[in-house]
């Protein structure tokens, strides 16, 4: 059919033409905006699962519904290698220009924001962690400048969050990849969350990370699980597929036969990113409306090989040659035959022969290789901070992209 039409979009955080299966966290978040705009007691949210699952198109999704209620709204990605302050602080800047005032009380904050920058882009700083506002306001004396990340991040939450309640709207902060964020960030951010929420001030966070991200948060402070709302994101079960497929086609005056449609949800598992990757080589693919079984057949082949190398591949070359071999053990030890399946598992996405684990011991790697475990310690912690595994639990290890063993027992 002719790909000018193709309406799916398999792109990093790119949103879907119809986003299904996230109406109930869509639904629940229009009731936080207004509980919180209102005064009433509410946690911040935080979105957790595997890579795929569409975390960062619900963040952004949520993020519209915000500025659709007149919030002041900014938004941040975390990194490994970078500390908190500056895009922190460009993130506030737009939530609080998006609140539309200005002159007296907007200055004053705009200039505790500029303050709280600048701490760490003196002259000593590297050349990408200096910062240009774009604040003519005069940076704040005393206030959000200490030094001392949870002193000046609270000072600089309560600030803001006042000029929003006397704005009568509210600010949101969103923030993506959050299990990055450093454990000096963390812990200021649960302490920061913990005094809004106390002084009932309309500023909530919404993040979004891998499933560690609550074991991250535990490990900083104690308190942070009675903090957050978690909102565990995963594959779309086969109604939601089915919509996420065919209402786009639907546009575009295309069917999808109901062979098809099952056909699909068992190659893509109903993970989000594999199913806008799948649905737009079989749409390329099909000669003519309703898209068949047959079709799904055909262009399977075009998908995989292409998750094979931007999906899948990019993240296997990020490895060393230990990583990859403590990877494709990781592989072997999550892989298991149906008869010994535990009971329970869920086989609608794969084959009847094939089923992988969530997590593998640790211990069951060590074994596979023939070594200690404590030798293969670097090659697990560099794989760890590296994003491709994550540990929800001690002694226990997972991929964080689904179908990740698959790939390796295919093609490494």
């Amino acid at each position: 059919m002719d790909p000018i039409r193709n309406p799916y979009a398999p792109g990093a955080g790119q949103r879907p033409p119809e986003l299904a299966g996230r109406d109930e966290q869509l639904t629940a978040f229009d009731v936080v905006l207004e509980r919180v705009q209102r005064g009433r007691p509410e946690r911040s949210l935080l979105l957790i699962g595997l890579r795929g699952v569409g975390k960062t198109v619900l963040l952004n999704a949520l993020r519209s519904a915000a500025v659709r209620a007149g919030w002041g709204t900014g938004k941040l990605e975390a990194r490994p290698d970078q500390r908190l302050r500056r895009p922190l602080a460009s993130a506030l800047h737009q939530a609080v220009r998006e609140l539309g005032q200005s002159g007296g009380r907007h200055d004053d904050v705009l200039g505790v924001i500029r303050a709280f920058a600048e701490r760490d882009s003196g002259a000593g700083a590297k050349l990408r962690e200096k910062w240009n506002p774009g604040i003519t306001a005069t940076a704040a004396k005393g206030r959000a400048d200490s030094g001392d990340i949870e002193i000046d991040l609270l000072e600089l939450l309560t600030d803001v969050g006042g000029y929003a309640a006397d704005t009568g709207r509210g600010i949101a902060l969103f923030i993506d990849e959050m299990q990055d964020l450093g454990p000096e960030d963390v812990s200021a951010l649960c302490a920061a969350c913990h005094e809004m929420g106390q002084a009932g001030l309309p500023v909530i966070v919404v993040g979004a990370g891998l499933p560690h991200l609550p074991a991250v948060l535990s490990a900083s402070k104690s308190y942070s699980e009675r903090l957050f709302r978690y909102a565990r994101i995963d594959r779309l079960d086969s109604v939601a597929m089915e919509l996420a497929l065919s209402a786009p086609a639907e546009e575009e005056d295309t069917e999808w036969s109901p062979e098809a449609l099952s056909a699909m949800y068992a190659v893509t598992g109903g993970y989000p990113y594999f199913v806008q990757a799948y649905g737009k080589a079989v749409w390329d693919r099909a000669p003519r409306s309703p898209i068949t079984a047959e079709d799904v057949t055909v262009g399977a082949p075009e998908a995989e090989a292409e998750l094979a190398v931007g999906f899948f591949g990019s993240r296997y070359e990020r490895a060393t040659p230990a990583e990859r071999e403590y990877l494709r053990a990781m592989a072997e030890a999550s892989y298991l035959r149906s008869e010994g399946a535990p009971d329970g598992a869920d086989t609608a996405y794969t084959s009847v022969l094939e089923i992988e684990l969530d997590s593998v011991p640790t211990a069951e790697v060590a074994r596979i290789l023939g070594k200690k475990p404590q030798s293969l310690s670097p090659a697990r912690d560099a794989l760890l901070k590296k994003g491709l595994i994550y540990s929800a639990e001690r002694g226990q290890i997972a991929f964080t992209v689904p179908h990740f063993g698959r790939y390796l027992r295919d093609h490494a």
